[in-house]
């Protein structure tokens, strides 16, 4: 794999999550425009993106195995490009549901399609996995960052047309330094040795589908969040759309360095050790920022996204420990299905929520969540178990 390929799949990366935030950063600008009276009472209209981002992964993932990764990466690039070119189109709150369902279908397509594709051959996939999600999470500061100066400067309707032109652009550059694929990765030899017996694995897939399921409801409720929780905790010390939108984007670039740290750490210790003190810690940080304002809210949101951030790499690792690479599309694509499609219930309440409820009480919530992630990863098999059971199945 060469630099240049391995730099397009990590750029598709943060473009991904960039095109899933520009609403949310967004919406405040979109609800004075069509006329609603608050943000919180548009924001329900996009989560058909994320229900798509979950429910298109399933034959995103099939596709990618059966019949390319190369040829789904180029959907993925083209097709997420039009879409978000045809949200900045929209007139009513209802086209706007509908653009942003087809940006969510394209979206569902890089978790499952480019990240197998870019560990494939990977002699440290965590290393491979932290640097990944670091691109990742710089294109979630990037859509704080990019669509506030955008939206100042330009309406919001350009920070949904620029990175549409980037990532076509994006598209055609992977056309030229990506090769054809000699077979589709379901036509592969299976790797030697790899093997678990079907109920360890069906154990493995429950917890880490379990897993990412609640910590993508934290994951979805904050990054959407976020944006408007500055907003009201900053009150009367920041109030500048554009320096908001840099102060998220430093948050977000910061934890992001959290992905690139734990990716080295999971090439060398225990992955459900690790696993369950980074979520543990999620539930102190939760708590602390329940009450905090001005610049202490500030340093807590800091710490809550280090560690949201610092469990993303976990259920990309165990695929690749405990998958062969000939399935992990499908399974990536069953994972995602799953756990998306519930944690994209967050994105249709966090509006809601707010509105009833307030920050405060939505923080607790999601420390409650994240409890629950520890009870969920307490049930994953351990190192040792794992190589006995592979062991056993060699044998046989």
């Amino acid at each position: 794999m060469t630099r240049r390929l391995v730099i397009l799949l990590n750029v598709a990366h943060a473009l991904d999550h960039l095109f899933l935030l520009v609403f949310a950063t967004a919406v405040a600008a979109i609800a004075a425009e069509f006329g609603f009276a608050r943000w919180e009472d548009l924001m329900p209209f996009g989560a058909g993106a994320f229900v798509m981002f979950g429910a298109g992964s399933l034959p995103a993932g099939r596709l990618g195995d059966l019949w390319g990764r190369r040829r789904m990466m180029l959907v993925f690039f083209f097709g997420i490009g039009v879409a978000a070119i045809l949200v900045a189109l929209t007139r009513s709150a209802w086209q706007l549901a509908a653009a942003l369902t087809l940006l969510g279908t394209f979206a569902a397509i890089y978790h499952p399609v480019g990240i197998p594709m870019l560990v494939q051959r990977a002699a440290n996939p965590g290393a491979v996995i932290g640097l990944n999600g670091l691109a990742g999470n710089l294109g979630i500061a990037a859509a704080a960052i990019v669509t506030g100066f955008l939206v100042q400067w330009s309406g919001w309707r350009a920070a949904f047309v620029v990175p549409g032109l980037v990532s076509i652009a994006c598209g055609l550059w992977f056309m030229k330094v990506a090769p054809a694929e000699a077979e589709p990765p379901a036509a592969r030899k299976r790797q030697a040795g790899n093997e678990l017996p079907a109920s360890m694995l069906a154990r493995v897939f429950l917890v880490m589908t379990a897993a990412a399921a609640s910590g993508g409801v934290i994951f979805n409720l904050t990054t959407n969040g976020n944006g408007q929780l500055l907003t009201e905790r900053m009150r009367g010390v920041v109030e500048d759309p554009a320096l908001l939108g840099t102060l998220l984007a430093v948050v977000y670039a910061v934890a992001s360095l959290a992905q690139v740290v734990v990716g080295r750490l999971i090439d060398r210790l225990p992955l459900k050790g690790l696993y369950l003190g980074i979520v543990l810690a999620q539930v102190m940080a939760l708590l602390l920022a329940v009450r905090a304002e001005g610049w202490w809210l500030y340093v807590a949101l800091i710490g809550v996204m280090v560690l949201v951030f610092g469990a993303i790499p976990f259920t990309e690792a165990m695929i690749v420990r405990f998958v062969d690479d000939r399935m992990r599309s499908r399974v990536a694509g069953m994972r995602l299905t799953v756990s998306i499609g519930i944690s994209s219930l967050a994105v249709w309440a966090l509006g809601p929520a707010v509105k009833a409820a307030g920050f405060s009480t939505l923080l607790l919530a999601m420390a409650g969540v994240a409890v629950l992630t520890c009870a969920f990863i307490a049930w994953l098999p351990g190192d040792a178990t794992v190589a006995r059971a592979r062991a056993g199945a060699a044998a046989a």
